[in-house]
């Protein structure tokens, strides 16, 4: 088991008077290994209190952050050598590289730095193994720091229980339907005159992110970088009237025959990544399947793992492909916020990450 920290890594969250900002800051409080010492945001928020420049939405907000003094999303102004990325993606790209430049190790829930061959799009328990990409981005680069980014909120639930199929049957073709909570599109969000008693059948740029994200999730580790999988993916993305949890409808092609139990046997058997098992923020069970023929469900399940864990059901043939199956899970913890600092506690298990 590894042992915490005597003392807690500083850590900051940019972007933190955001809705993504205010899960990190919710999941940090508390956290073993990280203590979050810095918040910052938009010039316009710098100077004031977190309490004071941030509209609150969910539960209590921790009383010792309350108090603390929003700063410029600079270099110069956060000096904790950790920092979670919560910006939107027209200012992330330029601000994270001036964090890493500056020897910082940068956590991004952005899409700006997702794809480039030598950025990890890590999720611990499906390529812990990419992480080793880290030397070669520091060489070509030429910093000390780091940029680590995490998928997806809909790639994050989706490829999870594709990543043992995968290993088992190896992929050919996938075909994805998302069904997204309005909680994906941050805050204030969608309109509530166009998604009550509605669906949206469009989430700009979301399903070009999802295709690619998908391969190079389940990609492979070389010399020169991450090589992306070679199956087809394509998909389908709808914002639908939900609080919390993204539902990914898939129908998948496999190069080895896969029955349904073939699939069941082994997605209740995986654990994931042996590297990830002892990670704080990871969950007993990475996914758990359901045999009611009505789940998964956002109310229902939405906050397994403490919104960790990803719930799979309705595994069962398919007349054009092999296989087809239901997966749900937490856009804002395990798609978002959660993800990020499951992956800094891989870099503190790794050494890559001093302790103090």
């Amino acid at each position: 088991m590894i042992q915490p920290a005597s003392r807690k890594i500083a850590v900051a969250v940019l972007g933190a008077t955001g809705a993504v900002g205010q899960t990190f800051v919710r999941l940090l409080e508390g956290h073993p290994w990280f203590e979050l010492r810095e918040v910052a945001a938009s010039e316009r928020s710098a100077g004031k209190s977190y309490a004071e420049a941030t509209k609150w939405l969910e539960g209590d907000m921790p009383k010792r952050v309350a108090s603390l003094t929003v700063t410029a999303c600079t270099p110069d102004a956060v000096t904790a050598p950790v920092v979670f990325s919560a910006l939107d993606s027209s200012v992330a790209g330029d601000a994270e590289l001036a964090f890493a430049r500056a020897g910082r190790l940068v956590f991004s829930n952005a899409k700006n730095h997702r794809m480039p061959a030598d950025v990890p799009l890590l999720i611990p328990e499906v390529n812990a193994g990419h992480i080793g990409v880290i030397d070669r981005q520091r060489q070509q680069r030429g910093w000390s720091g780091a940029l680590v980014t995490n998928s997806n909120c809909v790639a994050a639930v989706a490829v999870m229980p594709l990543a043992p199929l995968h290993e088992a049957f190896t992929i050919e073709s996938l075909f994805i339907a998302s069904m997204q909570s309005v909680s994906g599109a941050g805050y204030p969000g969608v309109p509530s005159l166009d998604i009550l008693n509605n669906v949206i059948p469009y989430i700009p740029d979301e399903e070009p992110k999802l295709e690619a994200e998908m391969s190079k999730l389940l990609g492979r580790l070389t010399p020169v970088g991450i090589e992306p999988a070679t199956f087809g993916v394509t998909s389908h993305t709808n914002r639908v009237p939900v609080d919390h949890g993204h539902t990914t409808c898939m129908s998948v092609k496999f190069k080895i025959k896969c029955t349904p139990e073939d699939a069941l046997r082994v997605l209740g058997d995986w654990k994931g990544c042996a590297e990830a098992l002892d990670l704080p923020s990871r969950p007993e069970f990475p996914i758990v399947v359901t045999r009611a023929p009505d789940r998964p469900q956002p109310r229902r399940d939405v906050m397994a793992g403490k919104g960790m864990t990803v719930t799979v059901g309705r595994v069962r043939p398919d007349p054009i492909f092999d296989l087809r199956l239901v997966a749900m899970g937490s856009n804002t913890i395990r798609g978002a916020a959660g993800g990020s600092i499951l992956n800094a506690e891989l870099f503190v298990a790794r050494g890559l990450i001093d302790r103090p």
